[in-house]
């Protein structure tokens, strides 16, 4: 049995109960549990904080982590980042309300500037010689402007309308974050071996995004030209039809390509193109 700690709710348990769902492995919802165990895998999940998963997963109270690497650089902790999930995006940016003048880096010197991440932002701010004083406070950040506890904060930022509803401007950005996930340092063998079957998995499952496979019929005397459009992982699947002279050619595209292709392939020949979405891929 390996351990899982994920974030007991919000946004990023519901990713990453998708994810999990998405490789086979259905854990049950966290609704006022500390552990749940999935049926079909030897893996059980404990519920905590965000804040808390990484010292966790460092301590070996739980061996894995789905957790934000925003979290995972403040807390500083031992686990190691195994896979990054690319879910759950954001950055940790400065912002200062919307009627200040900012012509670049040096406006924070001598600032108060309000964070929940005091250390990344110290580290921010020492790699580019800034002297400012950081007032950390566990929430409501952006409200720190309006009622003069800060000049300017230090925050996650998504879509920005946050900011905006609260009179801010976001002008610097010091990270990009991102759901990673992160394992106890020096699994036992039995662990490891199950850390590995998950990721075979997840990647399996990574690998569809963006694609789509394309099917169609195509005159044998184009198929030169058809790979040639659409040349597949290694090369596409070409089988004869019943009909002669004909081929049916499969492969799997990028779907921001999906349209451009078609419509070379149509213009060679092809017909019955048939699109559909690949639930997993294995190489």
């Amino acid at each position: 049995m390996i351990r899982i700690a994920l974030q007991s709710k919000g946004r990023l348990n519901e990713e990453s109960l998708e994810l999990l769902a998405e490789v086979g492995i259905d854990i049950e919802r966290g609704k006022r549990r500390l552990l749940a165990r999935a049926e079909l895998f030897p893996i059980e999940a404990l519920y905590l904080r965000d804040d808390d998963i990484p010292h966790a997963v460092e301590r070996g109270v739980a061996d894995l982590g789905i957790v934000g690497l925003n979290e995972y650089e403040e807390r500083r902790c031992g686990a190691t980042v195994v896979h990054k999930l690319g879910f759950g995006r954001c950055r940790l940016s400065l912002a200062i309300p919307k009627g200040e003048e900012y012509e670049g880096i040096g406006y924070f010197n001598g600032k108060r500037i309000a964070t929940s991440y005091p250390v990344i932002l110290r580290k921010f701010l020492k790699e580019r010689n800034i002297e400012a004083k950081i007032e950390e406070i566990a929430g409501s950040v952006e409200i720190a402007p309006a009622v003069g506890m800060a000049e300017a904060i230090f925050d996650i930022v998504s879509s920005g309308g946050t900011l905006v509803s609260n009179g801010l401007k976001e002008v610097e950005t010091a990270m990009h974050s991102e759901a990673v996930l992160i394992a106890t340092p020096r699994l036992e063998p039995e662990k490891q071996a199950l850390l590995n079957q998950l990721l075979f998995r997840i990647e399996a499952v990574e690998r569809t995004r963006g694609k789509k496979y394309i099917l169609m019929n195509i005159p044998t005397e184009r198929l030169a030209e058809a790979t040639g459009i659409l040349p597949g992982i290694k090369s596409p699947t070409i089988l004869p039809l019943a009909e002669r002279g004909w081929s049916s050619l499969h492969a799997v595209v990028d779907e921001r390509v999906l349209w451009e292709k078609i419509e070379q392939l149509k213009a060679i020949g092809a017909e019955d193109i048939l699109v559909l979405t690949p639930e997993k891929m294995i190489l």
